[in-house]
C-alpha cells in the first residue's frame, strides 16, 4: 500500500501571509520516499508560495516542517539544500556566459590543492557534470556555454543540478513545459529512476496526462488551503478539476465562430542561415493559424523574424498586399503585428513594474485607433486611461491580483502571462502572434485564454498560435502548419488529420505520399548556400 510507508518530509498546519494576502492556510502534506506527490491547483492557489517555503525562500508564519521526524527551520535557501531539498523550477535562471558544468556546480565547485591554496578542480567538475547530463539524456557536452543552449536543454541542466546534489526531496515545478514529446517520455524515465533511488518527489504540472503517468498521490490546493488528497489511481480528471476550481469546467475549448476572410499576411521564402528555411504561408482575417513542431523545429525563431528580432533572417512579408520592410520591432508593431513571447519573464514583462504599467507599455508610443484607444495624452501617460484599461483587462482575463498597482513579480506564472497578452490588446493589432500562450497555466486560466483567442478572431483579428500542446492547435486552429528541423513539412486543415498524423509529420517517423518534397530536412550549411 502506498500509504504504509513512513513519510520523509511532513508539513503540518502551514500558514504564510503577505500583508492582507493569506497565501497558505493550514496546509498539510506528506512526502514519502520512492513516491511522487502531485501538487495540483490553479494559478494563485498557493503552489509557488509552498515551494518557496519548502526551499527556504520564505519562512512559515505558523506550522512546522519535519524531515525524518526532526523539526526543520530554514533561514535561507542554502539550509533547505543542506537538508536535501532541491527544486527544479519552470523558469530557468542561469548564468548564460558560464558552461553547463559551471551552472550545475555553481556555489559548490569541487576543489583541489593544499589548505589555503585551493583552486577549482575543472577536470573533475566537467567529468561529474557530464555524468549527470548523460543520465538525463542531455546530448551536449558539459563544457558547452549555456548561451548556446535551447530552453529545453536549460531545463535538463536544472534537472542535472538536482541529481548532482544527491537530493532526498526533489521538487519538479512544471519541468516539462519546454520539452518535446520524446523528451517528456525520457523525463518520465528520469522520474522513475529517482523513485527507484528512494527520492521523495513533489511534482507540479497543469498537464493531467503527466499527473496520471508519473504520480502516485495528489494534494489539491485552492485559495491557499488543502481541499482534497488521495491516490492518483482512484482519481479522475473531472473530479480533480472540480477540486481545483471549486466548479466543473465542462468545455475547455470554446467554439470558434469566425470564418476566415481576406488575406492579411503573406510570408514568402522566409529563411535564416541556421534556424529555418523557405517558409511560405498566408494568414487570413478572422483565422487562427497553428504552428506545431517539436523543440528545435524553428517555430519561435520564425516568429521572432516576423517581429524584426532575428536580423539574419531574409524573406518577403506583405500585409494586406503591401510589402513591409521589417528591420526592427517598431516596424512590425507599426504594421499591426504583435507578439506574446514564450518566455514571459525575460521577454514579455518587467517584473518590478506594476500590473497596470506592464499593460500600458506597448501603447505608450502614441495614439492608436481602436476599441481601447491609447494610453498617452500628448507626451504624458494618462493615468486615468491606463487605470481604466488595466482594470478592464484584469476583469476580462480573470487576472488574480490585489490591484492594478501590484508588482508583476508577485503574480503567479499564469497571471503574469495574461498580463503580457493584455499588454498587446491595447494596440488593437491586426495580427497577434501567440507563442506558447498557455505554458504553465492551469485549466481554468487556459479556458480564459482560449475564450480570449476565440473573441479576438471573431472581432476580425488574425492569430498565429505557436504551441507544443497538440490539443490546442487541433481544437482551435483553422489550419495547422507542421515544422520539423527548420522546414515547413506539412499543412493540415481542421479535422483533416488525426493527432498521430500530426505528430508523425513533426517527428519524421512517417512520410506519406502526400507529403511535400521538402519533407526531408536540409543541413544548415545547405540553407546558407
Amino acid at each position: 500500500m502506498l500509504n504504509d510507508v513512513k513519510p520523509l518530509l511532513t508539513l503540518r498546519g502551514l500558514h504564510k501571509r503577505f500583508g492582507p494576502t493569506h497565501a497558505l492556510r493550514g496546509v498539510d502534506i506528506d512526502l514519502i520516499p520512492g513516491q511522487v506527490l502531485a501538487l495540483i491547483g490553479e494559478n494563485g492557489a498557493g503552489k509557488s508560495t509552498l515551494v518557496k517555503t519548502l526551499t527556504g525562500v520564505h519562512r512559515p508564519d505558523e506550522g512546522e516542517i519535519r524531515m525524518n521526524g526532526e523539526l526543520c527551520r530554514f533561514g535561507r535557501a542554502k539550509d533547505a539544500q543542506a537538508a536535501g531539498i532541491v527544486a527544479v523550477h519552470q523558469e530557468t535562471v542561469m548564468f548564460e556566459e558560464l558552461t553547463a558544468a559551471e551552472n550545475i556546480f555553481i556555489g559548490r565547485q569541487p576543489m583541489r590543492g593544499l589548505p589555503g591554496f585551493k583552486v577549482i578542480d575543472w577536470a573533475r567538475m566537467n567529468r561529474e557534470a557530464q555524468q549527470v547530463l548523460d543520465e538525463v539524456g542531455a546530448g551536449f557536452a558539459s563544457t558547452t556555454p549555456v548561451r548556446e543552449l535551447s530552453l529545453a536543454q536549460r531545463h535538463l541542466i536544472e534537472i542535472a543540478r538536482a541529481l548532482s546534489q544527491q537530493a532526498k526531496v526533489v521538487i519538479l515545478d512544471e519541468p516539462t513545459a519546454a520539452l518535446s514529446h520524446a523528451e517528456i517520455h525520457d523525463f518520465y524515465g528520469i522520474v522513475r529512476g529517482l523513485k527507484a533511488q528512494g527520492v521523495a518527489i513533489l511534482f507540479i504540472t497543469h498537464k493531467f496526462d503527466e499527473l496520471f503517468a508519473v504520480c502516485d498521490r495528489y494534494v489539491v490546493l485552492r485559495d491557499g488551503a488543502s481541499v482534497g488528497a488521495g491516490l492518483m489511481a482512484e482519481a479522475d480528471e473531472p473530479g480533480l478539476v472540480r477540486l481545483m476550481a471549486g466548479r466543473a469546467i465542462e468545455q475547455i475549448y470554446p467554439e470558434v465562430k469566425s470564418t476566415p476572410g481576406e488575406t492579411v499576411l503573406q510570408v514568402k521564402t522566409l529563411s535564416h542561415p541556421t534556424e529555418f528555411h523557405d517558409l511560405n504561408f498566408e494568414l487570413r482575417r478572422g483565422e487562427i493559424l497553428g504552428f506545431y513542431g517539436l523543440v528545435g523545429a524553428g517555430r519561435s525563431e520564425a516568429m521572432l523574424a516576423l517581429m524584426g528580432l532575428n536580423p539574419e533572417a531574409r524573406g518577403e512579408v506583405l500585409i494586406e498586399g503591401k510589402a513591409i520592410d521589417i528591420r526592427e520591432p517598431a516596424d512590425a508593431i507599426a504594421a499591426g503585428l504583435s507578439y506574446v513571447p514564450e518566455e514571459r519573464q525575460r521577454q514579455g514583462g518587467i517584473l518590478p513594474f506594476s500590473v497596470g504599467h506592464n499593460m500600458s507599455l506597448a501603447a505608450l508610443a502614441g495614439p492608436r485607433h481602436g476599441m481601447h484607444g491609447h494610453m498617452s495624452r500628448g507626451s504624458w501617460l494618462s493615468g486615468l486611461r491606463e487605470k481604466a484599461f488595466a482594470e478592464g483587462m484584469i476583469k476580462r482575463l480573470s487576472i488574480r491580483t490585489e490591484s492594478a498597482d501590484t508588482p508583476l513579480s508577485s503574480l503567479s506564472g499564469g497571471n503574469q502571462q495574461k498580463v503580457v497578452i493584455a499588454k498587446w490588446l491595447g494596440l488593437n493589432p491586426r495580427i497577434v502572434i501567440l507563442d506558447e500562450p498557455t505554458k504553465g497555466i492551469d485549466v481554468g486560466a487556459k479556458q480564459a485564454v482560449y475564450q480570449l483567442i476565440a473573441e479576438m478572431v471573431e472581432h476580425g483579428l488574425a492569430v498565429i498560435l505557436v504551441s507544443s500542446e497538440l490539443p490546442e492547435v487541433m481544437h482551435l486552429a483553422h489550419r495547422v502548419i507542421v515544422m520539423r528541423r527548420g522546414l515547413q513539412v506539412r499543412e493540415f486543415k481542421q479535422g483533416e488529420a488525426s493527432a498521430d498524423a500530426v505528430v508523425a509529420a513533426a517527428s519524421g517517423l512517417v512520410l506519406t505520399e502526400s507529403a511535400p518534397a521538402a519533407a526531408t530536412p536540409m543541413p544548415a550549411k545547405e540553407w546558407a548556400a
